[in-house]
């Protein structure tokens, strides 16, 4: 399995509605609103990396609201 973080900014005022949306995705295992220079961070897992792919392009980017995104894989050291 592999995993991803995904930062999410939002139009202003609608982190909670993209929030929403987004736990209703396959593959998304924990989906949190917060303060900073991002709106929402998502973990994301998959088998693959292309299956992971599919759900940031096909998926996630999607959800109305969403301005930038900027996905963050997860290593094992």
């Amino acid at each position: 399995m592999v995993q991803a973080y995904i930062l999410i900014q939002t139009e202003v005022g609608r982190a909670r509605d993209v929030a929403a949306q987004i736990s209703n995705i396959s593959g998304v295992i924990r989906v949190d609103a917060v303060v900073g220079p991002y709106d929402v961070v998502v973990l994301t897992e998959a088998a693959t990396v292309d299956e992971l792919g599919k759900i940031v392009v096909s998926k996630v980017q999607l959800v109305p609201g969403i301005t930038r995104t900027v996905t963050c894989s997860v290593v094992r050291l």
